[in-house]
């Protein structure tokens, strides 16, 4: 999450820590970080990438980690994996709505067919937030990641929290930065924490207990 009216001077920075490193050569925009990219040799561009987080106070961070998808049984819930795919979404992205506010919300491009459930999710959003006139969510749209600064610092995240809680360590820069993010954030990254933890805020969900509910 980041206001609006900071999220380009936010891309700029994060440009510019591109280019310190020079990452993309002279054309620092046409880098796309991503978790798969990470390394030992390029470690320090990591780390000084996700510390922008920690550092910028209008930037903060909220993931929602799935323990086991073995356990999902979607033919009992009537539903496919893309619908559950886009629940979840409404299960991260739903405590930090206020209807005070406004909001605009970009995902990653899935796939070609995903915009209708991503216009089921504004539905669903709204019906929420009693946001019939969509007040409060303002936009929600699609983006390629390649474009925007802010989701190849949510990929690193992701793929930081997921590498832990997956128990792989096989990549030492990897590693190195998980452990870098812990120590930033104060979080062991495998639990819970509290709805209004600022800066890294994580909700495990677990089908088993959602099940047994």
């Amino acid at each position: 999450m980041c206001p609006t009216r900071r999220a380009r001077s936010i891309a700029s920075a994060l440009r510019g820590i591109k280019q310190r490193h020079n990452m993309g050569h002279d054309r620092p925009w046409t880098f796309e970080v991503k978790w798969s990219k990470v390394s030992n040799a390029a470690y320090l561009f990591y780390q000084e990438y996700v510390d922008y987080l920690f550092d910028c106070d209008d930037l903060s961070f909220r993931g929602l980690v799935v323990r086991d998808k073995s356990q999902l049984r979607h033919g009992e819930f009537g539903q496919t994996h893309d619908e559950w795919y886009y629940k979840m979404f409404y299960q991260a992205l739903q405590p930090l709505l206020n209807p005070n506010d406004r909001y605009r919300i970009y995902l990653d491009i899935k796939d070609s067919l995903a915009q209708q459930r991503v216009l089921k999710l504004r539905e669903v959003l709204n019906y929420r937030l009693r946001d019939f006139n969509q007040d409060v969510v303002t936009r929600i749209q699609q983006v390629r990641s390649d474009e925007v600064e802010q989701i190849q610092l949510v990929d690193l995240f992701i793929g930081a929290i997921g590498y832990l809680n997956r128990g792989l360590s096989d990549n030492e820069g990897k590693t190195r930065l998980v452990r870098h993010i812990q120590e930033r954030s104060g979080l062991t990254l495998k639990y819970t924490t509290g709805r209004n933890r600022p800066k890294v805020n994580l909700f495990f969900w677990d089908a088993r207990e959602i099940a047994n509910a």
